[in-house]
């Protein structure tokens, strides 16, 4: 499977945006989806995932409340809403596919498909 992250851009602070991850040449329903974000000078980090199934979801602490991801498998894609961003939201953000194991779903090596990123910036 192939990987499309978009939907970044420019938004005020408090304000919304929604990314979409398309997937090509396979279909997600295999695979945990997660997206990670990476701002200059710092490492990437866990955003939030979604199971294959649909059923459970996990967010890191810092977007608890604020960030929602979701499938849809009629359309092979996953979203992340984001609202009420913050400055310090603004980074690259990447989606990506994988099996991680039980607990393991923040780490970025348990995901072996990327998408290219999309941009976020939040002007305070």
């Amino acid at each position: 499977v192939q990987l499309q992250a978009s939907g970044g851009g420019l938004v005020q602070e408090g304000g919304s945006l929604r990314l979409s991850c398309a997937a090509s040449e396979g279909t997600f329903s295999s695979y945990d989806v997660a997206w990670f974000r990476q701002a200059p000078r710092n490492e990437r980090e866990f955003v939030a995932t979604i199971r294959r199934s649909g059923s459970r979801t996990y967010y890191a602490d810092s977007v608890k409340g604020r960030f929602t991801v979701s499938r849809d498998s009629s359309k092979n894609a996953v979203y992340l809403q984001m609202t009420s961003l913050k400055p310090e939201d603004t980074a690259t953000y990447y989606c990506a596919a994988g099996r991680p194991i039980y607990s393991a779903y923040d780490s970025s090596a348990m995901y072996n498909t990327w998408g290219q990123g999309t941009l976020v910036t939040v002007s305070s």
